[in-house]
């Protein structure tokens, strides 16, 4: 086997650019001692590369090129495409590994088309995981985006067939390789409800997901996620994703809807691997 790790986290812009502005500084810091956790467990796998499966948000496809998946191949990328003083975390170069990612492509598209990009620069759906799990930026990444962002939406049960492909191309490679799935469950970006989170909502969600209810995380419609979690919840894909690709339960390490400054109910969470 050699995915030897499957996780989820969010990826607010807030949890760094707005750390310095919580109020509820132990919950904060809770939340950051489980991310520590989820970096020390994706170092204790002995990852090789680590594949990033995020909502990418207009940094580098917009309507007039929208795929359903793309898949990076560089050797590097720059990151954050966004102000730095804005969201606390300095531009660098971020090691790809386009050879592994290559092979993973060429295998997921067996059972499913994507896109591939040998330029990609990252915003905060990347860079803000990384900044947690790979603090030196030392650990070869490999970009892989999931359209949560342009309608036609990508169908969730495309998202669950790609989790699915991209476990099959990971275990095919001698490299061992890390997976996490970052995106949001409710949030309202960029709206006068941005700060909103449905806890209700988030919590059924995550119960379907570390339980692998595969019917029921796929019987979501656009229309109801985007009434009961906002548009920010369209990304619940790149979770579907992750949890697809381990195949085994889940185990929920962290989740608050007390940081309503991150603007999103945060999640730290990992998954069995079932053989």
């Amino acid at each position: 086997m050699s995915l030897v790790y499957v996780g989820v986290t969010s990826h607010a812009p807030g949890m760094t650019g707005r750390a310095h502005l919580v109020d509820n500084t132990a919950e904060r810091d809770a939340l950051y001692a489980s991310l520590d956790e989820q970096r020390k467990d994706i170092e204790n796998s002995g990852a090789e590369a680590l594949v990033v499966v995020a909502a990418e948000h207009f940094a580098n496809f917009f309507m007039d090129n929208m795929p359903a998946f793309c898949i990076g191949l560089g050797d590097k990328h720059e990151g954050p495409i966004e102000d730095p003083d804005w969201l606390r975390i300095e531009k660098t170069q971020v090691p790809g590994a386009p050879d592994l990612a290559k092979r993973i492509a060429i295998e997921v598209m067996q059972t499913v088309d994507i896109a591939y990009a040998e330029e990609w620069k990252f915003d905060h759906g990347i860079m803000v995981p990384l900044h947690f799990l790979t603090p030196r930026y030392d650990l070869p990444i490999i970009p892989v985006n999931i359209n949560c962002q342009g309608p036609p939406l990508t169908p969730l049960s495309r998202a669950w067939a790609f989790g699915e492909a991209l476990r099959r191309a990971c275990d095919a490679v001698p490299e061992k390789v890390a997976l996490i799935g970052t995106g949001g469950i409710s949030h309202w970006p960029a709206t006068p409800d941005s700060g909103k989170i449905n806890e209700a909502w988030d919590r059924e969600f995550l119960r379907r997901l570390m339980s692998q209810d595969k019917e029921a995380l796929l019987s979501y419609s656009d229309e109801e996620t985007y009434d009961q979690a906002g548009q920010g919840g369209f990304e619940i894909r790149t979770f579907i994703a992750a949890a697809a690709a381990a195949q085994g339960k889940g185990e929920l390490q962290y989740y608050t809807a007390q940081l309503p400054i991150f603007a999103v109910g945060c999640t730290v969470a990992k998954f069995s691997l079932s053989a």
